[in-house]
């Protein structure tokens, strides 16, 4: 993606009530400071706020809006679209399940696999009872999928290494 203005700018709603979307947040902001992209981000407590908000939020002249997935966000979603939409502001995200809701594209975890790794973990706790030899981790998997709908609409083509999402 170009920047209209110069300095890319990313736009995002979080949920200031949710440990992970702060921290999401916070992760994202490093992110962004590390590869020159400006990130403004806005708080948001419920989805009854999430349209003025993110009426704000694209007053603000960003080029593009990341979908953090978090519960307001998801609740929410279709009016993010809708918004973004009229302002013709392609929407990125973490998660596929908001891709075919409507993003454009999104790089992170395969909520299936999270889950059987999870399970993993679980399984061995339930062999050895013990927690001894777990640790923290990361998800292993993480996939890259696109809205095919949604990127003919901005007219962009997708890497190679983006599936469609299904």
């Amino acid at each position: 993606m170009k920047s209209k203005l110069g300095k890319l700018t990313v736009g995002m709603v979080f949920n200031q009530s949710e440990p992970q979307s702060v921290e999401s947040m916070q992760r994202i902001q490093k992110l962004a400071s590390d590869n020159n992209i400006n990130l403004i981000y806005l708080p948001v407590n419920s989805s009854a706020d999430v349209q003025l908000v993110t009426a704000s939020l694209l007053s603000k002249n960003i080029d593009v809006f990341f979908a953090n997935p978090d519960n307001v966000v998801f609740s929410s979603f279709e009016t993010i679209v809708q918004s973004c939409s009229k302002k013709n502001i392609p929407i990125f995200t973490s998660e596929a399940g908001l891709v075919a809701r409507g993003a454009l594209a999104a790089y992170g975890a395969d909520i299936y696999q999270w889950g059987y790794q999870a399970g993993e973990q679980a399984a061995q706790y339930l062999k050895t009872k013990s927690t001894k030899d777990m640790h923290w981790e990361m998800v292993k998997v993480r996939k890259r999928v696109y809205n095919p709908e949604v990127a003919k609409k901005f007219g962009l083509s997708i890497p190679s290494n983006f599936q469609p999402v299904q």
